[in-house]
């Protein structure tokens, strides 16, 4: 295994679960501030717009590389 393999691997699931614990984040601040249906939609939306362009990068990517 080179280096760059390594790298793109360690990479992608490090990632995963990073966004997996800013979910969970989102959620609990959801959670604690009795934000409701509403508020919870929002503070999805608003703060997983980031998470969302990022893995809209790597797919795009993806299907220009094949």
């Amino acid at each position: 295994m080179t280096e760059a393999q390594f790298a793109d691997i360690s990479l992608k699931v490090c990632f995963t679960v990073l966004i997996g614990y800013m979910l969970f984040i989102m959620y609990k601040l959801g959670r604690e501030s009795k934000a409701g249906k509403f508020g919870m939609a929002i503070i999805f939306i608003g703060l997983g717009m980031g998470l969302v362009s990022f893995t809209a990068k790597e797919v795009i990517k993806y299907f220009l590389e094949h």
